[in-house]
Formats: C-alpha cells, structure tokens, sequence
C-alpha cells in the first residue's frame, strides 16, 4: 500500500512544498474546497452503497448466485417421461396393403410412455450437492463484494488525500504570494537581495506546477470511482469528508481468527469442499443402476388392442470407468482441502503484512504529533519572529518551513498508509457486507 504522497513529494521541488506546512497551521484547511454538484463522494461508506447496486461485476456475481440457487429444484426432479410410437409392419406385408406411416394404417401401432428412475438415494445427493454449489456462489458472490469494497475505499482515501492535498496547495500557493510582497517590499527597501525575490518567484511558479499536477491526479482518481460505481468517467463527485477516527480496539489474536474463518477467499474454499464432498458422494452411488418403468399400447390393424407392461434395468458393467471417477472425486476433494489451507495460509500472511503497517503507521502518527511536530512548530514560530527582528534572513525562514512541511508531509503519508493498512485489514477479516 503506497501513498499519493509519495508520489507528490518526489515530484514537486522541496522549496514549493514549504507553504504547505502554512496551510496546515490554519484549522479550516481541511473542511474547503471547491464545491460539487453532487453529494456522492463525500464519504466511502456512500460509494460502497451505491456500487451494491450499480457495479456491473457485483450485479454478474449476483446473478450466478441466484442461478445456482435456481438449480436445486430441477437437480431433485425425476427426468422427463419419453413417449414412443412404433409402426409395427409398416410395409403391411402380412396383410397385403400398401406401405403406410399412418397410425392405426400398419399392421399394429404401439404407444409406449416410460418413466426413468434414478437409483435409491441419488436424488437427494443430487440436492445435497446443488445445495452445496448454492454455498459456495454465495460465498464467491460475498468474496466479489468484498474486493469490490475495499477497492472503492483504497480509491477513495487516494481520492481523499489528493483532494486535501489539492486545497492546501492552493492555500500555500496564496501564502507564498504574501511572502513574495514582503520579499519585493524589503527588496525595494534595500534589506533583501535579488536572488531572494527570484527565488521566492520560482517557489511560486513551481507551485502552480504543482497545483496543475495535483488537479489532473484529483480527476483520474475520481474517474477511476466513477468507474467502480458504473457511472460515467466524468460524473460529479463531492469533495470528501474527513473520515472516521482509526480505531483503537483492534487486537491481532482476535483478527487472525477472523482471518482464518471469516476470510472470503477462506470461505469460498471451505464451502468447495463441501461441494466436492457431494460430488464424492454422487459419484459413489453411481454404483448403484437406474431404473425406468412403461406402459405400452398394442392396436393392430385387426383386432383387440393390449397393454404391455416394461421393468428396465441399468447393468453398472463399466466399472473401469467408475472407480476411474472414484478417484477423480478423491482427488478433488484432496485438492478441495487444500486450497482452503492454502487460502488460510494466504489470509495469514497478508494479514500480518497488513497489521504490522497499521501498527507501525499508529505508532508513528503517535510520535510525530507529540514529538517531532511540535518541536518543528517550535522553530518555525522562533524563525518568523527572528525574520520579523531581522536577526535573520529569509533562507533561515524557508529551512524551518522546510523542516516543517517535511513533518507534515510525512504525518499525512503516514496516516494514508495507516488508513490502507486498515482497509486491507477489514477486507481479510471479511468485515466488508
């Protein structure tokens, strides 16, 4: 899980990010911005709300899962009867007529009806097993929803971040073109040399760079969740909301498992061996025939009509052929099994990536902000004071700003990867509904 700001750090000039660390001082900086015709976007939780509905995958998951579930009553069903119709003599020789394809024209016409009947028990198991596939695509319906989930909310704490780091640029870019008047105004007075009013312009253009560049990432992010949600790339978002605090409750027995349960890679492959359980079990009773019962009408050309009555027999002869699928459905249980350690093993892992970040993350989020925040507020407030003496010159003012926005910078990418740890967290633990 990697941090816009990383990416934004790299790229603006470290003397253009200072003003940064200016905006952050001021308390309204996170609540403005520019504001949108809709109000979908302003929380994840809304996103996720309205991709249940209109995500075109999330609607193909669906619909596999109401199908499986419409395969139960057909898998218990008897097999459809078959009628026969038989033209016994139909060159009516023992009678000496023209050939005929009439009914009741040849020299006898039979109606048969019969009925196939599966062996004792393998109805149920039929049942047993479209049961089990309903399970397991429900549990691939829920796996779907959840990565669906926690991709929305990965793009939209990305989206999040480049929106605020988007309005604090635009604060800096006013607070450095305040500084760059006082520069012009001492510069003017004598008290500042040229290189310092150049350089205070170039910090102000390379700003606006910024600015340019962080208001195209705003546009692609917000396309990429217009795509999620099934809406067009350049449908209106709202300028997002803070989101809610990081919790403080989260212990790793109790995550782990989750994990090792709750997890929707876990349960899908939990529910397949139930699934190649029944298969196992159907394929078994196939050692046991089928059956078919008939009734036959005999009316010939002249005379009484009759009834026959039909008993059919399957004879399991081909028993090469079914111990081959006995131990094809051994196997697959085998595999069924362990795919689901392997899934368990999986979630295990990335989940102690994922709560080692979050942890880390807390830790680190803890020590800047009563540590190495206010030490850095410290000196920059002794700075301004000192430049507004003139026991200093602006290059002092500008590397205590610089130390500054460097703490703040890396505060803000903290708590992004803190956040993406978190959702990582919550998508393992199949916390997503």
């Amino acid at each position: 899980m990697k941090s816009p700001f990383a990416v934004a750090a790299r790229r603006v000039p470290r003397p253009a990010v200072l003003a940064l660390a200016l905006a952050l001082t001021a308390g309204t900086a996170w609540s403005q911005g520019v504001p949108e015709a809709s109000t979908l976007g302003s929380t994840a939780q809304a996103l996720i709300e309205h991709a249940r509905q209109a995500n075109p995958g999330f609607a193909a998951a669906r619909a596999e899962a109401s199908a499986a579930q419409e395969r139960v009553t057909p898998a218990g069903a008897l097999p459809d009867p078959r009628f026969e119709l038989e033209l016994m003599d139909a060159t009516n020789t023992m009678n000496g007529r023209s050939a005929s394809l009439l009914p009741g024209q040849v020299g006898e016409t039979r109606y048969r009806i019969t009925q196939p009947l599966p062996g004792w028990g393998k109805r149920e198991l039929a049942v047993k097993a479209a049961e089990a596939q309903v399970t397991q695509a429900d549990a691939m319906r829920d796996a779907a929803w959840t990565e669906l989930a926690a991709k929305i909310e990965a793009l939209w704490l990305r989206y999040y971040a480049a929106d605020r780091e988007l309005v604090l640029n635009r604060e800096a870019l006013t607070l450095l073109q305040g500084l760059e008047e006082l520069s012009l105004a001492r510069y003017e007075l004598g008290l500042l040399p040229q290189q310092a009013v150049l350089r205070m312009q170039r910090e102000i253009t390379a700003q606006r760079l910024a600015l340019v560049e962080l208001e195209q990432r705003r546009k692609g992010l917000a396309a990429g969740l217009n795509g999620l949600l099934g809406r067009a790339h350049d449908a209106a978002l709202a300028a997002p909301a803070d989101p809610a605090p990081l919790p403080d409750g989260l212990t790793p027995d109790a995550l782990f498992e989750a994990a090792a349960s709750a997890n929707p890679e876990v349960r899908v492959a939990a529910n397949g061996i139930d699934v190649a359980r029944a298969e196992r079990a159907r394929t078994y009773q196939d050692r046991l025939p089928d059956f078919a019962v008939g009734v036959t009408n005999n009316r010939p050309y002249e005379g009484k009509a009759s009834w026959d009555v039909m008993f059919e027999v399957m004879i399991p002869l081909q028993q090469a052929s079914r111990r081959a699928k006995e131990r094809e459905a051994e196997y697959m249980l085998l595999a069924a099994e362990a795919r689901r350690e392997d899934a368990r093993a999986r979630a295990s892992g990335e989940l102690g990536g994922a709560w080692s970040m979050y942890a880390q993350g807390r830790e680190t989020l803890r020590l800047l902000a009563h540590t190495l925040l206010p030490q850095a507020q410290a000196t920059r407030d002794a700075s301004r004071a000192a430049l507004a003496s003139g026991t200093v010159d602006f290059d002092s003012v500008i590397e205590a700003e610089r130390q500054l926005i460097d703490i703040r910078t890396r505060q803000l990418q903290t708590e992004l990867d803190t956040r993406l740890a978190l959702t990582e967290i919550r998508k393992l633990t199949g916390e997503y509904k």
